[in-house]
């Protein structure tokens, strides 16, 4: 469980900072927390990718202290150091002043800042940015026979273009048979055949191997950093009731990846490798299906999932898309997703396969190609001993148009296109 929330301060000169700390933020407990985001100093620096940390110790210590590393203008790397001495007789200064110092590669002193957080301005928007991170990816399954429960991570690294992918599975047995853990984790190099292996099953309760693990010669090692919150695919009371055969979210929906991943001899050394992590709850897979999600920069994102039930009666249905963009901190569509799903028309094929139709105010047209040589075949199985298989790739190429109504026709409003850097996938039965 993490705490992440947002801060701005300003004067001659801006912080824009994404804080992440371990835990839940007690005021008597010393923390060290991750912090990124942006420092702009007038004829200096505007760097949109500082990292550092921020120490909170309100009580014991009497300070917050912030360091960050960040690029000047001229390319040279410097240092800010600074922290807010904390008085009880003056509580409201003291927490919302910032006197730093900016230092270069020799510590030699650069600047001085005065920064301040704007209580009227900034305070409403730091509340409303705070999240508990880590609830939606906690485990849902209580004991009942016949789930199917599904975390997975995709990225991307954008040194070698490579994409990754690590799957768990937690299957509950409609049979007598205890509930196992399961799952595979694939890499996916440009212009090279992928890698596929599997690790498990291992009778739960066993671990999870989000953050770290092994399957086969392919190993990972993964830190996400940024402020998350999470993206609905389906709807939250779908989520939340388990009414539909199954539900998908995106707790991790935009964020950043350090770290490694080894396979066979070859190491991927991670630094802001852009990437996701979903998590599924239900009675199994569905009768066909197909998922995209795409970092379209800038913390926006488009996650699609449209699929077939296995239920009796649903099976001859097409299939029903959900889409959900997030653009610029907003989700779209801004209602019920299952509402705004009925307004779609999905066309599911390999290579290519298709999602259009209405979004709220805009139309949406997204095709996704899935180059065979770059994608691999994974059989699945359902709780009851069903089969399945997913042909997925992380190199996949999409295009999304967003359009928008101006005096009678529709016209471009956002367009996107990802060659290589997509996730996606097709599931099929025989």
């Amino acid at each position: 469980m993490r705490t992440t929330f947002s801060e701005v301060m300003a004067g001659n000169g801006r912080l824009a900072l994404d804080v992440e700390m371990p835990g839940v933020l007690h005021p008597f407990v010393d923390v060290v927390a991750n912090a990124s985001g942006r420092v702009e100093m007038p004829g200096l620096a505007d760097d949109p990718a500082a990292t550092g940390t921020v120490e909170i110790a309100p009580v014991t210590r009497r300070r917050i202290r912030y360091r960050l590393d960040f690029t000047a203008l001229d390319g040279r790397r410097l240092h800010l150091d600074g922290w807010k001495s904390i008085r009880f007789l003056r509580p409201l200064w003291t927490m919302t002043t910032l006197p730093a110092t900016v230092t270069d590669a020799s510590g030699a002193v650069v600047a001085e800042l005065s920064l301040r957080f704007d209580i009227r301005r900034e305070l409403w928007a730091m509340l409303r940015s705070f999240r508990l991170v880590g609830e939606h990816l906690r485990p849902k399954w209580k004991g009942r026979r016949g789930r199917l429960e599904v975390w997975y991570t995709t990225l991307t690294d954008p040194e070698s273009g490579t994409g990754f992918w690590v799957h768990h599975e937690l299957v509950a047995p409609t049979s007598g048979e205890p509930a196992f853990l399961h799952g595979w984790a694939a890499v996916f190099p440009p212009g090279e055949t992928p890698v596929l292996a599997r690790f498990g099953p291992e009778r739960h309760p066993a671990p999870l191997k989000l953050a770290a693990g092994e399957a086969g010669d392919v190993s990972w090692d993964l830190q996400p950093r940024g402020a998350e919150r999470t993206l609905f695919t389906f709807p939250r009371w779908a989520w939340l009731t388990g009414l539909l055969p199954a539900a998908q979210i995106v707790p991790r929906p935009a964020v950043r990846f350090q770290g490694r991943i080894r396979c066979g001899k070859r190491e991927f050394a991670l630094e802001n490798a852009p990437g996701a992590t979903a998590h599924i709850y239900g009675h199994g897979n569905a009768q066909r299906w197909a998922w995209l999600h795409a970092d379209l920069g800038d913390g926006d994102v488009a996650e699609v999932v449209a699929a077939v039930s296995t239920r009796p009666g649903m099976r001859r249905l097409p299939p029903l898309p959900f889409v959900r963009l997030r653009l610029g901190g907003r989700d779209l569509p801004a209602g019920d997703p299952l509402l705004g799903a009925l307004r779609l028309h999905a066309e599911l094929d390999l290579p290519t396969w298709r999602v259009r139709g209405r979004l709220g105010q805009y139309t949406v047209d997204i095709e996704v190609t899935q180059p065979p040589e770059a994608t691999v075949a994974v059989d699945y199985q359902d709780p009851d001993g069903s089969p399945a298989v997913c042909h997925n790739t992380e190199r996949a190429t999409a295009h999304i148009v967003l359009r928008r109504r101006e005096g009678g026709a529709w016209i471009p409003h956002r367009e996107w296109h990802l060659g290589g850097t997509a996730h996606a996938e097709v599931g099929t039965r025989d």
